[in-house]
């Protein structure tokens, strides 16, 4: 039986930020292209996904502000940069349609979480619109209302 959701064993890093800020519309699973510096510090755990954004350039996607720490073991003969720009790879279709969406007003896309799919990682990203002042703060009720009822469950279980 197949579960709808990704193997949370394999996540590597989520924006956690995202959902707060942003509404998502659709999502998009993209390769990358890294150097092998990259990979290691991945395997390490040495990501932070918070900061990070996707633009387009010349019609192709790629991350911004994905800092990913090297290890002192792996890049020794490299001079690796924290906060390179990262290639995201998708099919032309899904470019030009997601081009097509951003040139709309308020569109962006975010990067939601990495993850190894294959021996490979993967970016997840999702076409989202900003979030009102007022849909912030229902999202904060919703979530401290499912904590109540989490905790009365909880308790009644006892």
């Amino acid at each position: 039986m197949a579960s709808s959701k990704p193997d949370t064993s394999s996540r590597i890093a989520d924006n956690k930020k995202a959902a707060y800020n942003y509404s998502f519309e659709e999502k998009y699973e993209a390769g990358m292209v890294l150097q092998g510096w990259e990979i290691k510090a991945l395997r390490a755990g040495k990501v932070q996904l918070t900061d990070g954004y996707v633009v387009i350039k010349g019609g192709e996607l790629f991350v911004i502000g994905c800092q990913i720490n090297p290890l002192n073991t792996a890049s020794t003969h490299v001079s690796p940069d924290s906060v390179r720009t990262k290639k995201l790879l998708l099919h032309k279709e899904e470019i030009r349609r997601l081009i097509g969406k951003v040139e709309q007003k308020g569109y962006t896309l975010v990067p939601l979480n990495l993850h190894w799919k294959g021996g490979k990682v993967k970016c997840e990203i999702a076409l989202a619109k900003g979030k009102a002042e007022h849909d912030k703060r229902n999202t904060i009720k919703d979530r401290e209302g499912k904590r109540e009822v989490e905790r009365a469950m909880k308790g009644s279980r006892r």
